[in-house]
């Protein structure tokens, strides 16, 4: 039985975590021991880890005393690689943005991976210097190969590391499309009387512009369109967010439903599923409204062509265009037009995945 390993930082709720959640139950289930390591060992998701799977924590000290902090990291460090150096068959860093989690799975086997979740030229704003720290930072040439969920993240990779090339590739995050429909049938407390937009995700602004939503609900609200837009997650903006809502008085039109560990059932209940980002890794999201059958409004973020093979309507990233796609939506209404396949999905990456770890 081959021994893999997964190093990120929490369990709390979010798209990566989520992903890392569905991969590790599933490796586990085709009899690899697993083991996952967390910066912090805590979130809604660890409920939802096997319990046949490992958890360990491996958290740095963060004491403001710069020389307390280096000597007892070092000691931790020093007994991590004493007790787990090249003790497993393969291992990924899952949270590209976690240092630790970078040094872990480096220790843990020779056959490492890095895993990117986003496209970070356009996640730091097309300053090619900066992603670039943040990569040395993760000491990515160390790794044996680089893993994107996305086509864009990898094409934005390689047009900073060209060297990279013939190490990085793509593999989008399974989905657990069973429980995803079993857990759509929950019972929930909501009178739906109007059309309904979705949007579930982390509530901060530089990502996610959830501003763009608030300001089309402004205009459609003023034209006497009848609808609710129900914001699902929580997040840095979440306050920002409530008192512009407050300001605009659109309390009787957006909804702050707070964080869900079970979102599924505001998707049963939706009319449309909306993705107003700047940018995204792979969006988890896509998959969870092509399972559940919701059309979706997107702007244009990773993959977002897939979308167009008709499950829904592409925005541009502004506020007129997101507001131009609601209203269409208010007015025509969507076909979805094909079946979303998630066997044949979950198939191929399964046949990538087991491919990189014995690579």
């Amino acid at each position: 039985m081959k021994k893999i390993l997964f190093a990120a930082y929490s369990l709390d709720i979010g798209g990566i975590e989520k992903a890392l959640v569905t991969l590790v139950n599933e490796l586990q289930k085709r009899k690899y021991e697993i083991t996952l390591v967390l910066e912090k060992k805590q979130g809604i998701f660890l409920k939802e880890i096997n319990p046949k799977i490992h958890i360990i924590e491996y958290s740095p000290n963060e004491s403001r005393n710069r020389l307390k902090r280096k000597i007892i990291n070092g000691i931790k460090r020093i007994k991590f690689i004493l007790q787990y150096k090249n003790k497993f068959d393969f291992s990924a860093c899952f949270a590209t943005y976690s240092n630790s989690a970078s040094f872990v799975s480096r220790t843990a086997s020779k056959n490492s991976c890095l895993w990117g979740h986003a496209d970070y030229l356009t996640l730091f704003e097309n300053q090619e210097e900066k992603v670039k720290r943040f990569f040395e930072e993760k000491k990515y040439k160390q790794f044996k190969q680089v893993v994107f969920v996305s086509q864009e993240g990898k094409e934005s990779f390689i047009k900073i590391f060209p060297e990279m090339k013939e190490k990085t590739i793509v593999c989008n995050n399974l989905i657990d499309t069973q429980k995803i429909k079993e857990m759509a049938e929950e019972k929930i407390d909501f009178k739906k009387d109007v059309f309904t937009f979705l949007n579930v995700g982390r509530h901060d602004e530089k990502q996610k512009k959830l501003t763009r939503i608030i300001e089309a609900a402004k205009q459609l609200k003023e034209e006497n369109y009848q609808f609710k837009v129900l914001f699902v997650g929580d997040g840095p903006d979440n306050t920002m967010y409530k008192e512009l809502v407050k300001k605009e008085r659109l309390e009787d039109v957006i909804l702050f439903l707070g964080k869900k560990q079970n979102p599924y059932p505001y998707f049963k209940i939706a009319d449309c599923v909306i993705l107003s980002s700047d940018y995204e890794g792979y969006p988890v999201v896509f998959l969870e409204s092509f399972i559940l059958n919701k059309p979706i409004i997107t702007t244009k973020v990773s993959d977002y062509k897939e979308v167009e093979q008709g499950y829904g309507i592409l925005a541009e990233k502004t506020e007129k265009d997101v507001y131009d796609k609601m209203k269409q939506m208010l007015e025509e209404g969507f076909k979805i037009q094909k079946q979303f396949d998630s066997k044949k999905y979950n198939e191929e990456i399964i046949k990538k995945i087991e491919k990189i770890i014995v690579t």
